[in-house]
């Protein structure tokens, strides 16, 4: 699991927040030629779409329709999606304990289990 900056987590938080032209405003967009099927069309203009957020550095891509409007609003929906995930805060697992009683069950469970192999080994 990677860690992220709290810096950069709150910075995410914020973005998700944020109405959709503000949103894209925050981001550099480039545009290129996306390979595939689709033909002619998708093959000699730019209709790929890469979004990279400044304040965080996400960077999303989305080539899979010929238009590039569409493809900006899958990216900023992407964008979005990976954005929401960089903020929040992962939960802090503290270590424990097993209690008496599961240690009890586990050891009792394999001198069961023991038993049983015993049991086949001295059948013949």
């Amino acid at each position: 699991m990677s860690t992220v900056a709290p810096a950069l987590r709150a910075a995410a938080r914020r973005a998700v927040a944020l109405p959709e032209a503000a949103l894209l405003a925050e981001c550099v967009e480039e545009f290129f030629v996306a390979s595939g099927p689709g033909g002619q069309h998708r093959n000699k203009t730019e209709s790929g779409v890469r979004l990279t957020h400044g304040p965080t550095g996400v960077t999303v891509s989305a080539t899979e329709r010929r238009s590039q409007s569409q493809n900006r609003g899958a990216a900023l929906a992407r964008l979005r999606e990976r954005l929401a995930v960089m903020g929040v805060e992962p939960k802090v697992r503290r270590a424990t304990r097993p209690t008496r009683g599961s240690k009890e069950r586990r050891l009792g469970e394999k001198k069961h289990q023991s038993a049983l192999r015993k049991a086949r080994r001295d059948w013949d």
